[in-house]
């Protein structure tokens, strides 16, 4: 996957040293509740689309772009569904970064729009979609996190955002 040009300027300063990045992380649910997963090609396992937000980017509208980027399902942003802090993440050059990540409920803009998933990137082996019950045994636990988060605030709207850690 590629660095961030933002990230290898930083990268050129710090070397390998930790750094901390804010991420943006989207549980999409089309309107036969199923979710929306991409199978990442760093690991092989299923998650929830994500990504580093650009300086002065809007989280939201980070999240929007990375989901049609990945993905290529346009979505709309109802909720913010959690704050979360990742456990430091070691690359396989050394470099080291830890994510606050904002994660976001989503919805495609249209049952085209869902229609439209495919791999978008080649952050993504395959993308699809899933009834929560059938979601992979390999889904990232981190994903696992967010998905509980989602549907936690979704069954009870006011009781969000969930903050963790």
């Amino acid at each position: 996957m590629p660095v961030p040009d933002f990230v290898a300027a930083l990268r050129a300063h710090v070397g390998h040293d930790l750094l901390w990045l804010p991420g943006v992380s989207g549980v999409v649910l089309d309107d036969d509740g199923r979710l929306l997963l991409g199978r990442r090609a760093d690991t092989g396992r299923w998650a929830v689309p994500s990504g580093i937000l650009e300086p002065g980017e809007e989280p939201a509208a980070g999240l929007v772009r990375e989901v049609l980027e990945e993905t290529g399902v346009d979505v709309v942003v109802d909720a913010l569904v959690s704050v979360t802090v990742t456990d430091p993440v070691d690359y396989p050059n050394g470099d080291r970064s830890q994510y606050l990540d904002l994660c976001f409920l989503c919805r495609p803009v249209s049952a085209l729009a869902a229609a439209r998933a495919h791999v978008g990137d080649d952050e993504s082996l395959e993308v699809a979609w899933f009834a929560p019950a059938d979601v992979p045994a390999d889904l990232t636990p981190s994903s696992a996190e967010r998905l509980a988060h989602a549907l936690g605030w979704r069954a009870a709207p006011g009781a969000g955002p969930f903050f963790t850690r």
